[in-house]
């Protein structure tokens, strides 16, 4: 679903550029507000780099992208190892990729014309029936991707390059799903070859992009090397063998200081923290859409939606950013971050500051409001929140035990191993009432985030309303901006009001570099742009 996946309307305290290495400054101490400057990018890299090594979080699951439900583990790889036939930019525009070309035939025909001259990594010709292929099985059920091909009714060869995807209504949103996961191009030849090898260890890639997939050794590390039949020479990569590792923060922040990693895409931002104010790294910030939500789950006393709107009104949001993200976040009153807004910005930033109900800080008027909901309701059972253990997910849990204290509900916290805190999982979902998760879309459309608010949505439990269907169903199929953006702003309201996830705070996409390197986007795009093809040394 280009989502859990990814504009300037970010404010000041979200989008910054620091410069560090590694000494352990605490937000309050850090001179990091004062060096506020929007960054799309790094600075272009001049030279070749001969080799990196990248830090992450955890070891992805699989590196297939139809299977793996677009998760930043296998995006951040793949990304470099997989073209789309449109490609995400950092500054989250769309550009053209494997379709040289799109245009809407009419209202429901959109026809793709096939870049010419591109080869899959093999050596084997990319083809218009590969495209037609991938799209097939990115649309096919259970697909990670196949919810947005909810108004596809068919894809067809209509040309030797031209491919042309029918729909049952507009869909404006499906555009830019293309520049995600939905547009990713496999060679079929290679895919049904490896059978269910392909995605695993034991895999090769299938793919066009400007990196090829070297080595999984699991447990260990996933190297890519640079490809030398790359389709656009202008945008070859400037490193020529960059290996992945994953460790805990302490590990990543410690690589980084000792030179043993070149860069990072920091989950915790308060790491980054850490990386300032020196000479070793350096941290920047970038528009992006991921926020940290609450989402509520179907089993218990939390499927009462006074008591969601009471825990909203009594969480501390900036206490959860100083604490999680030493206030490099921000708190955050919608479950998509202001990198969505990429039409018609003041008006869904006039329709964001009229949200209400979900305060920075709570005042004691909101502790009151959100008391008097608890009264209401009556006797509960106790609420529980997950963690898995993470310094961000601690965070949230505890503001949220802290916050249900005020109000009158009793909530305890409850420990899911990281390998499993998995809330699609219906087992897993079973076992608490609130699970915190970053979630963030490919798209820069509200639409495209708020169509999860849909009856059959696979990430929320709650929201089953025929209308918010509808309105969701005429989002998609509106073409003009504005009338997109009145639709979206609609159904914000309406996502606010039932409130099946509970906003907490807004993460701006951050990197950290040694000091050596630079290039890679300070935006969301690196989960869908090939990202490592731009780092590179500062000097020839």
């Amino acid at each position: 679903m280009s989502g859990k996946h990814l504009g300037t309307a970010l404010c000041a305290s979200a989008v910054l550029v620091l410069a560090g290495c590694g000494g352990g400054q605490n937000a309050a101490q850090s001179p990091v507000k004062d060096q506020v400057k929007l960054v799309d990018s790094t600075p272009a890299a001049a030279g070749q780099l001969d080799q990196a090594t990248w830090f992450m979080p955890k070891e992805p699951r699989s590196l297939d992208l139809d299977a793996d439900a677009a998760n930043s583990q296998s995006d951040l790889i793949m990304a470099n190892v997989c073209d789309r036939l449109l490609q995400l930019q950092p500054d989250l525009t769309l550009k053209p990729g494997l379709a040289e070309k799109y245009e809407w035939k009419d209202k429901t025909s959109l026809v793709f014309t096939i870049r010419q001259g591109v080869k899959f990594h093999d050596g084997s010709a990319l083809t218009a029936d590969d495209v037609l292929w991938s799209l097939q099985r990115h649309s096919a059920d259970g697909a990670s991707e196949s919810d947005e091909y909810v108004n596809v009714t068919g894809v067809a060869k209509t040309g030797p390059n031209e491919i042309t995807v029918k729909f049952k209504q507009p869909d404006a949103v499906f555009v830019e799903a293309i520049a995600g996961d939905a547009g990713v191009v496999f060679s079929r030849k290679l895919v049904e070859a490896q059978g269910k090898k392909f995605g695993t260890p034991d895999g090769t890639d299938a793919c066009t992009g400007p990196f090829e997939l070297s080595e999984w050794a699991p447990g260990k590390q996933i190297v890519l090397t640079k490809s030398a039949t790359y389709w656009d020479p202008e945008k070859a990569a400037k490193t020529d063998k960059i290996t992945f590792k994953w460790g805990s923060d302490d590990v990543i922040v410690n690589s980084l200081v000792t030179g043993a990693a070149t860069g990072s895409y920091l989950e915790n931002l308060s790491s980054a923290t850490q990386l300032a104010g020196g000479t070793v790294t350096t941290v920047s910030q970038g528009p992006d859409t991921r926020v940290w939500n609450l989402m509520v789950t179907e089993k218990g006393a939390l499927k009462d939606v006074r008591l969601r709107k009471a825990l909203a009104l009594a969480i501390d949001r900036e206490g959860v950013s100083k604490a999680a993200l030493s206030s490099l976040g921000q708190p955050w009153k919608e479950p998509v971050g202001s990198g969505a807004w990429g039409y018609e910005k003041a008006k869904f930033q006039a329709a964001y500051d009229a949200i209400d109900g979900l305060p920075a800080a709570p005042q004691q008027a909101d502790i009151d409001a959100a008391k008097k909901l608890v009264q209401e309701v009556g006797q509960t059972q106790p609420i529980v929140v997950a963690s898995d253990g993470s310094p961000v997910r601690n965070v949230i849990a505890n503001a949220v035990v802290d916050a249900a204290q005020k109000i009158g509900l009793q909530a305890t916290i409850t420990q899911i191993p990281i390998q499993g805190y998995d809330m699609t999982d219906a087992s897993v979902r079973a076992t608490a009432d609130l699970f915190s998760d970053d979630y963030f879309i490919s798209k820069n459309d509200p639409v495209g985030f708020y169509k999860n608010g849909a009856s059959n949505s696979s990430v929320q439990w709650l929201l089953r309303d025929p209308a918010y269907d509808e309105l969701v169903s005429k989002g998609r199929a509106a073409l003009e901006d504005a009338e997109r953006a009145t639709i979206a702003i609609e159904l914000a309201k309406r996502w606010t009001d039932a409130m099946p996830w509970i906003p907490v705070v807004q993460s701006p996409s951050t990197v950290a570099l040694s000091t050596k390197v630079t290039g890679v986007p300070a935006s969301g795009c690196y989960r869908y742009y090939p990202w490592a093809a731009d780092l590179g040394t500062k000097g020839a």
